[in-house]
Order: C-alpha cells, then sequence, then structure tokens
C-alpha cells in the first residue's frame, strides 16, 4: 500500500470519528471568582427552641412505587415520645390522625457522639395528597407537610430540582433559597457531597449537624432523593475511622430494599412519569460485584410504557471537559455505558466537578483492543450527560475547562447554580438551569429534551 493511500485512509478514519459531533459547543463568557466560598458559620444554624426539640427534619421516598415516605430527625434526647412521627390527610378530623414508631440509634465520630437519629417510614399513603406530620412532645411540637406524588403513568407531569454538591456556603445558601422559591420543585434529585464535614479538622460531625438545620426548610417538606459522593465517604484511618460512609448511613435512610439492593448506595424509586435510578460512583461496580449485578437485573425491570423516562444519579461525571476530576468516571463509564445505551436512559445528572456542564446525546462503546476506536459519537440512543457540581460548597468553583471544547459537550459554564426538569408528558421534558448571578436564578442554558423510548428524535 502506498503512502498516499495510506494518507487517504487515516484522513478519512479521523473523518468518520469527529463526523457525528461537527458543530462547537458552546463557553459561557460569564464566570465566577475562582475562590473557596465562604462558609456560614455554625451558630447561623442553631438548634430549635424548646426542650429536646426535633431537629435536621428531612424527607425521602420510603418505597418502590411513592405510597411511603421515610421521615427522619434528630432529637438531642431519647425521651418518651420523640421517636413517634403523627400524620394526618390535610383538612381531615383529629379521628383520622396516625402515627408512626421510628427505629433509634445513634453513632460515634472520633471524639463526637450524635444525637438520637429517629427514622419512621410510613406506608400506605394516598397518591397525590397533602399530609401533614407532627414531631416531638409538648411545647417542642413542631408540624410539617409534604405532598404525595401522583400514581406512575406515562403523561403524569412531574417536576424535579437537581442540585449537587452543595455545602452551606453563603453561595450554598443562595443555591437553595434559588431553588425553594420558584413553586414548580416538587422533589430534588441530589447527586452527592452533602455538609463536607470532612473538609474540616477530624471531619468535624458538627457540620452534619448545621447542615441538617441548613436543608430542612426545603427538605422537611419535599422529598430529596440522595446519592453519596466522596464527601460522604468519611473515611480517616489517621484519627480510627475506618468505616466508610458512617455518618451518611446512619443520618440519611432510603428506600434500597423495596428495589432489592442490598447497599443504600445504589437503590431505584418510580415517581409520577420517572424511574429513577442511584448509583454509587465509591462502590465497587466490575463484574461479579453486588451493585453491578444488581443494576444488570434492575434495567429489565423499567417498563417504559408506565414510567418513560428513565433517569440516573451518580456523583462523578462520566463525560466532563473540565481539568478538575478530570476522567475520574471513565472506569464507571466504561462499565455501564453500553447497557445505558441498550436501555435508552434519557439521563445521567453528576456532580463531582463544581461547575456546569451538559452534553450532546453520545457515546464511546465501539472500542475493542483490534480495532481501537475509542471517542464520543453522536448516539441518538444515548442519554444526555448533566454535570451539576455547582451547588456552592467550600471549595469554590472549578474554572479549568480544557480547549478547544469538546465537540460532546454542548454547554459549559463555571458558576454556581441549579436545576429544573419539568416533565410534561411521555414525550417531551423541558430542562432549565439557573445561574446564581445578582442575588437571583438567572435560566442560563435550557432544552427540551425529548423521550427516548417514545420520541428518539434530535432535540
Amino acid at each position: 500500500m502506498g503512502l498516499n493511500h495510506v494518507a487517504v485512509v487515516c484522513s478519512a478514519i479521523v473523518w468518520l470519528s469527529i463526523s457525528g459531533l461537527s458543530h462547537a459547543g458552546v463557553t459561557s463568557n460569564y464566570t465566577r471568582v475562582a475562590e473557596p466560598s465562604e462558609e456560614m458559620p455554625l451558630e447561623t444554624f442553631p438548634p430549635p427552641a424548646g426542650l429536646n426539640a426535633p431537629e435536621q427534619v428531612h424527607i425521602t421516598q420510603g418505597d418502590h412505587n411513592g405510597r411511603g415516605m421515610i421521615i427522619s430527625w434528630v432529637t438531642p434526647i431519647n425521651d418518651d415520645g420523640s421517636n413517634v412521627v403523627s400524620y394526618w390527610v390535610a383538612d381531615s378530623d383529629e379521628s383520622t390522625k396516625q402515627s408512626a414508631e421510628a427505629s433509634t440509634s445513634t453513632y460515634r465520630y472520633y471524639d463526637y457522639t450524635s444525637g438520637f437519629l429517629h427514622h419512621a417510614t410510613i406506608k400506605g399513603l394516598e397518591y397525590e395528597t397533602k399530609y401533614f406530620y407532627e414531631l416531638g412532645t409538648g411545647r417542642s411540637t413542631r408540624q410539617f407537610s409534604f405532598i404525595t406524588p401522583p400514581k406512575a403513568g406515562p403523561d403524569v407531569p412531574y417536576t424535579f430540582g437537581v442540585i449537587g454538591d452543595l455545602g452551606q456556603t453563603y453561595a450554598s445558601n443562595q443555591t437553595l433559597y434559588h431553588y425553594m422559591s420558584n413553586p414548580k420543585g416538587q422533589a430534588v434529585l441530589f447527586v452527592g457531597d452533602l455538609s463536607y464535614a470532612d473538609d474540616h479538622p477530624n471531619h468535624d460531625q458538627r457540620k452534619w449537624d448545621s447542615y441538617g438545620r441548613f436543608v430542612e426548610p426545603s427538605a422537611a417538606y419535599q422529598p430529596w432523593i440522595w446519592a453519596a459522593g466522596n464527601h460522604e465517604i468519611d473515611f480517616a484511618q489517621s484519627i480510627g475511622e475506618t468505616q466508610a460512609f458512617k455518618p451518611y448511613k446512619n443520618r440519611y435512610h432510603v428506600p434500597y430494599r423495596a428495589s432489592k439492593s442490598t447497599s443504600p448506595l445504589w437503590y431505584s424509586i418510580k415517581r409520577a412519569s420517572a424511574y429513577i435510578i442511584v448509583l454509587s460512583s465509591y462502590s465497587a461496580f466490575d463484574k461479579y460485584t453486588p451493585q453491578n449485578s444488581w443494576l444488570e437485573s434492575e434495567l429489565k425491570k423499567v417498563n417504559r410504557e408506565e414510567t418513560p423516562w428513565l433517569i440516573v444519579l451518580v456523583h462523578s461525571p462520566w463525560y466532563n471537559s473540565n481539568g478538575y476530576h478530570y476522567m475520574e468516571g471513565e472506569s464507571m463509564r466504561v462499565t455501564f455505558e453500553p447497557w445505558f445505551v441498550q436501555n435508552k436512559v434519557d439521563i445521567v445528572f453528576a456532580g463531582h466537578v463544581h461547575a456546569y456542564e451538559r452534553s450532546e446525546r453520545v457515546s464511546n462503546i465501539k472500542y475493542n483492543v483490534t480495532d481501537g476506536l475509542s471517542s464520543p459519537v453522536k448516539d441518538p440512543s444515548a442519554p444526555i450527560y448533566i454535570t451539576i457540581g455547582d451547588g456552592g460548597n467550600i471549595e469554590g468553583i472549578a474554572n479549568d475547562y480544557t480547549y478547544p471544547q469538546p465537540s460532546y459537550s454542548a454547554y459549559r459554564e463555571a458558576s454556581f447554580g441549579h436545576a429544573l426538569l419539568e416533565i410534561k408528558n411521555r414525550t417531551h421534558a423541558l430542562y432549565t438551569w439557573h445561574r446564581n448571578q445578582d442575588d437571583e436564578p438567572v435560566i442560563a442554558d435550557s432544552l427540551w429534551v425529548k423521550n427516548r423510548h417514545f420520541l428518539p428524535e434530535e432535540e
């Protein structure tokens, strides 16, 4: 074969590898100062008034179908009645009030002993119904409410907030209250990294308490669907703490057994028209591991005729053009991406990188040891990958994007914010990303997302 012929062949291969992604994405001109965010001091979030008042109240879905709720709270003392939740349908009389008893535990971490952690699962709730619930006794009783989701169905509208890497800085406060100021959000998809206690000496566990008080104004009234990030690992051998995820697993319960998972770090739920799968970037996921086996069987259970929107939460992103944490999710991508394409996952939300990025629908699953093909190509069966680790944490913004912008990257911006996913019906969902700017949430990126099962067209 002559040299000219070799050159032509090589040029053709290069052209084929990029032809599916020929247009350049957008790198926003707006950038936030790349300095560590100022953390709110502990005294910003004192315990509520009253003897043994319940605090750090948060809720999450308590079963697989949406008729259960896990209610969690903390008390300093384990008095009689402090582990009981009372609940009733709004606008009903006192005779309908029911109660449930929580499991109660504490944990020690280095020189810290937690308060009493209560977790109660209430089941058999009616769909699309507002409930009130009460915690505490006597003058320390506190009342909250929540609304259950509609019954799962293909055209059931529902709106999720999406937040990641929140922490508890002044920027975090902007993100949280910007989300809360929008009445559309009905539940939060949280992609990991909660309190950032491990960024403090000896993993200061008081930061877990202040974080629980910080998010309570939202998390006590609508379910937050939790994924664990690297800042939840809390492994610190130097101070004798070798049980990974100890504070997180003690404080944040999820309904993992309802989806036949063996760990609270990976599980699934159905909510309205969405099937949500939560994975763990920091647990074993290769072949023969529990997480791998669970996901393989779980994907077979998804009925897109009932829940057409298939959404995955994971912490470490698979497609990331930022120098921060670059390619840290690569081994998980190689393991699971073929399954995501085969099952036509709609969106994958990730955190970890403290900036915002949205990908094209791409896949990189053609590689084997002989063909040498290894580059992302446009794929209508692939998910959109969204990195939203921009909640406002103490470590600051990640502004080290690679240039030129890779063709798989559709939009990226180094600033803080949150997102909304408004599912309209079986074919369309409106996705918007809201930047924190000038004390107001600004829609900086948006896309009408088309469902991969019912409308697999290009957006």
